[in-house]
């Protein structure tokens, strides 16, 4: 069997799921489990409605609603022939249910009522190209994701109960995919011991799809998007981009780690430990090649690959007694990053300072100047970037810092980092 993974962007609107409906035609006789993203922006929506509804704002928490809410209704009236369709059922108990929550006491989880609404945009989408793909006589099995992957309370970044995932997958899904061929679930999503939804972190579905891969044996897992295949920098902040057409996983994994957005970064790991490729293919033209990710290493070399990160900020740390950097101030200092919620990106350590380097729009900077300001002297630079380099020249080099002024450099054989800012 195989796995397809489609994204947000791929059923965006009810062109784009009659398009994953052709794409689903060329491949008549094979056993296929479709991996779904919510359709288009409805995370951000949902967000929106949990945000209304932990503040308590009923005026707010029903509009946004009755918005997603016709959103859904008139891509059903753009794919559907009459409303006597029972997708249109499915969908309004969806949302009667969740206009209902607002009654229900906000259980001061934030993360845990995050989970229980946002989870709900991958339902909706599976729900609709479920009907839609067996109104156009597809044999579709819709199965929830939630009955599936069993994971820890860790809600908004969900972890894994493999044993138990492998045992519900190869119970449930393997024998409906002998029976149907074509099965349809959720990306994204899971659910603890005790039912309660869960997510994996944003963009999770590739990583989903990873999961179901693995605990099928499947053949290969395809994730289908808006670009050819893997690029070697972002097109929209490069002209001239080249497409990857063979990397090892081990390269994946390390542009995934530095930024890369086309492949969710603990999507790799179960495919590499079975020796499951992964292919990055268009939704737009399936039957091109795309970018096929497996275990050889002898093409990563060939391509060197640029990621940008922008709106970055760099904090200094230095211990206001002076003392060393060692490890028990590294411990310190990790534990409190770790209370402050703070990714790294970067860091870097001299005799007598620590340096990070942080998402500016991701972290809450008074929060870790306040935490850390007993025992530390804190300076930061704001509105920086990270250029990262992958399989980098002098030439390349050059060029990528023309025009900035180099506040860190680090360099390995293979990887080249800088932080920079615009020369005044």
């Amino acid at each position: 069997m195989k796995v397809f993974k489609f994204g947000g962007a791929s059923v965006k609107d009810a062109s784009a799921i009659r398009n994953v409906s052709k794409i689903m035609s060329l491949f008549p006789d094979e056993e296929i489990l479709v991996v779904l993203s919510a359709i288009g922006k409805t995370t951000n929506k949902l967000e929106e409605i949990h945000q209304a509804y932990q503040s308590m704002d009923k005026l707010t928490f029903l509009k946004s609603i009755a918005e997603l809410e016709k959103f859904h209704i008139d891509l059903l009236n753009e794919l559907f022939k009459t409303n006597s369709n029972p997708i249109y059922n499915k969908i309004e108990v969806v949302f009667n249910n969740l206009k209902a929550k607002f009654n229900l006491p906000y259980s001061q989880n934030f993360s845990l009522e995050y989970d229980q609404i946002v989870s709900l945009g991958e339902v909706l989408s599976s729900y609709i190209l479920s009907a839609y793909l067996s109104e156009n006589d597809f044999s579709a099995m819709w199965i929830d994701a939630r009955e599936l992957v069993q994971t820890d309370n860790n809600f908004q970044e969900a972890n894994v109960d493999w044993k138990k995932t492998e045992i519900a997958i190869s119970k449930k899904i393997l024998p409906k995919i002998k029976e149907h061929k074509l099965v349809i679930t959720q990306g994204f999503i899971g659910s603890t011991a005790d039912g309660k939804s869960t997510t994996l972190g944003r963009e999770g579905s590739d990583y989903s799809a990873a999961i179901f891969a693995y605990c099928c044996n499947a053949e290969s897992v395809t994730i289908w998007k808006d670009v050819p295949g893997m690029l070697n920098a972002d097109p929209k902040y490069f002209e001239n981009t080249k497409k990857l057409d063979k990397i090892s996983y081990k390269e994946a994994l390390e542009l995934s780690y530095y930024g890369a957005s086309v492949i969710h970064p603990k999507t790799i790991k179960p495919l590499q430990n079975k020796g499951i490729p992964l292919y990055v293919k268009s939704f737009l033209e399936p039957l091109n090649e795309g970018t096929t990710i497996h275990a050889s290493e002898e093409n990563d070399e060939l391509i060197a690959s640029f990621i940008v990160k922008h709106n970055q900020v760099l904090f200094s740390f230095t211990p206001n007694d002076f003392s060393f950097i060692v490890e028990e101030n590294l411990s310190t200092l990790f534990n409190g990053l770790s209370a402050c919620s703070a990714k790294i990106n970067l860091m870097q350590n001299s005799a007598l300072s620590f340096s990070i380097l942080l998402d500016e729009l991701k972290i809450n900077k008074e929060k870790i100047l306040d935490y850390f300001k007993k025992e530390y002297t804190i300076k930061y630079n704001e509105g920086l970037e990270l250029i990262t380099i992958r399989h980098y020249d002098e030439q390349i080099i050059s060029k990528m810092t023309k025009g900035k002024v180099i506040l860190v450099e680090q360099k390995t054989r293979e990887t080249a980092r800088f932080v920079v800012k615009n020369k005044l």
